[in-house]
């Protein structure tokens, strides 16, 4: 299973999602072509409601804390509560270009 694949499963299973979406932007990074070690994941969840951001990832580390060990490099993170996901008007921000490794 891939990694992208093993991600949606753990978090879909975990959480009560409104939204979700998930993007390997391993492509955007200093990385062997079809690497899987950078991602994008948009969460919109009730679960999230009175809770600070850190701590709505903590959880999301805690989920997949063997894919963080083992894996993925980088996790870029946008958790919202429906309300908040519709005051974004449904939109999560672009990930910057890489400016790391050889890319430089």
């Amino acid at each position: 299973m891939s990694m992208q694949d093993r991600v949606s499963k753990k978090l879909t299973a975990a959480l009560e999602l409104q939204h979700f979406e998930i993007f390997n932007e391993s492509h955007m990074h200093n990385v062997p072509p079809g690497s899987e070690s950078h991602f994008k994941v948009v969460l919109v969840s009730q679960e999230f409601e009175d809770k600070m951001p850190v701590k709505r990832h903590q959880l999301i580390y805690k989920i997949l804390s063997e894919e963080m060990q083992g894996g993925i490099h980088a996790l870029a993170l946008h958790t919202y509560t429906p309300g908040e996901w519709h005051e974004r008007q449904e939109q999560a921000p672009d990930s910057p270009d890489c400016k790391g490794g050889s890319k430089r």
